[in-house]
């Protein structure tokens, strides 16, 4: 097992901005894989009241060495006021997806 894995989450509130940071990030290397998860609610307090919403759920694989620049990039271009970046790092991860990973985050020369 690998280390250095980890997942993003972040959420937004329609697929055509989740479809372009997937891009984004994607294409510039900051992330392996981004799966967009749609249809779902969410409840949360937000000035003074409590607002329920649909949402578009963003899971972002990448690698510790590359979070900084994917949370940057993420925050650049993340429609919210206040997004939601959270990140876990991936305990236990088979060493076929780990290389991959790291070759599609790094980089080209």
């Amino acid at each position: 097992m690998a280390e250095g894995a980890v997942v993003v989450f972040t959420t937004v509130g329609r697929g055509g901005d989740a479809n372009r940071i997937s891009n984004l990030l994607v294409e510039e290397r900051l992330a392996g894989c981004v799966s967009v998860l749609g249809g779902m609610r969410s409840t949360y307090r937000w000035e003074g009241r409590v607002v329920e919403e649909g949402e578009v759920l963003l899971l972002i694989k990448t690698t510790a060495a590359r979070l900084p620049e994917l949370r940057e990039r993420l925050l650049a271009e993340h429609p919210y006021e206040v997004p939601e970046v959270l990140v876990l790092e991936a305990r236990e991860v088979p060493e076929p997806y780990a290389r991959w990973l790291e070759e599609s985050v790094t980089p080209s020369s």
